[in-house]
């Protein structure tokens, strides 16, 4: 078995509780972030994700909430990693920082193929949440008044 931890960090110009609003719609992830290629809702709040970055592989992953009361959003995910993304939201003059954090694990062949590639994959997450804070500045602007 094979940890990662990884994090990031960004303001954006838009109020807490809209911020908390696009990151619990997981439904709406494929409009605005680009490495969210499908989801499909497995129940109320429980959704099948894929996700694919730069790297030609697809991570297919269960993400379901475990808390959402702000200031922290936390989902659990499984299947290709399994593990945990915690969202800390706090208001700063008159956006919202976004404190991203994640502890994943992944098992098997994917394990070991990771341990040779950690600096890669590495790569591969940060330009993903680089599409992330881009997509969530575009859909958060087109939603203010």
């Amino acid at each position: 078995m094979t940890s990662y931890s990884f994090t990031a960090s960004w303001i954006v110009p838009a109020p807490v509780s809209q911020v908390a609003d696009l990151a619990l719609d997981l439904e709406r992830y494929p409009q605005w972030w680009p490495q969210v290629v499908a989801v499909a809702r497995l129940g109320p709040e429980t959704a099948r994700v894929l996700v694919r970055s730069a790297l030609p592989f697809t991570l297919d992953v269960v993400l379901e909430p475990v808390s959402q009361r702000l200031p922290e959003l936390e989902v659990a995910i499984s299947g290709t990693v399994d593990g945990w993304v915690r969202w800390r939201l706090t208001e700063v003059g008159g956006g919202t920082r976004c404190d991203y954090r994640q502890e994943v694990t992944v098992d098997g062949a994917l394990a070991a193929a990771s341990r040779v590639a950690r600096p890669v994959l590495t790569w591969n997450h940060r330009r993903a949440m680089e599409g992330c804070e881009r997509g969530m500045r575009d859909a958060l602007a087109t939603t203010q008044p």
